[in-house]
């Protein structure tokens, strides 16, 4: 016998009790890491977003227009890009010149743009993940990706989820997904920390409690 052979009969010896190609192979993988409840993963989220250095502010759905409001005039934003569906109550109070987000706009005028305020699709709060998904309060990829300054406005707790499988189902693989985990950043071999590579330079995450709006609505 040759050592192939004796080898080939190792592999066919310990493959006898294998399942066929043919048998579905069940992987038990965790929904989530830990069992959370609503405020603990709202405040999860909030934790791990301050960890990738975003900027995290809170607030009910009442304050929302005066927050934003104080947060561009702090900024010194004299123009804030607008998507098409983003509520208008939102910028009520602003001072800022706000832009239509236009099809025809040039990565240069995008540039010339101080901020853009966005809603999510949804947020991950055990990686302190943002994801936007286009739609009409989101507006489309670049407009979150030129301008230095993204303010994204998320709903609580309505729009928070625990975990990256929990929000997968809440997506529509088929639109054009942005994850974003803090602002745009990069290191080189020596770990020099470069921010504004790849998209804005600050994003701002605004928590949003809607529980607490329809409360005092109520």
């Amino acid at each position: 016998m040759s050592s192939r052979e004796r080898i080939l009969g190792r592999v066919r010896r310990a493959l006898a009790d294998a399942p066929s190609e043919d048998t579905p192979i069940e992987r038990a993988y965790l929904r989530e890491h830990g069992d959370r409840s609503v405020e603990e993963t709202v405040e999860l989220l909030a934790e791990n977003l301050a960890d990738y250095r975003a900027i995290v502010h809170r607030c009910t759905g009442a304050d929302l227009p005066a927050t934003l409001a104080g947060m561009l005039a702090a900024r010194g934003s004299k123009t804030v890009l607008v998507p098409p569906g983003l509520e208008r109550s939102w910028l009520a109070e602003a001072d800022s010149e706000q832009v239509p987000d236009r099809v025809e706009s040039t990565p240069h005028e995008l540039d010339r743009i101080d901020s853009v305020v966005t809603a999510c699709a949804v947020a991950v709060a055990e990686t302190g993940t943002i994801v936007l998904d286009g739609g009409p309060d989101q507006g489309r990829r670049r407009i979150t990706l030129v301008p230095d300054h993204h303010i994204c406005v998320v709903r609580v707790p309505d729009q928070v989820v625990s975990s990256v499988p929990q929000a997968l189902e809440r997506l529509d693989p088929a639109r054009p997904l942005t994850w974003i985990s803090g602002p745009s950043a990069t290191s080189d071999i020596e770990l020099d920390r470069v921010e504004g590579v790849h998209g804005p330079r600050t994003l701002e995450v605004v928590l949003v409690d809607t529980q607490a709006s329809v409360e005092v609505n109520s």
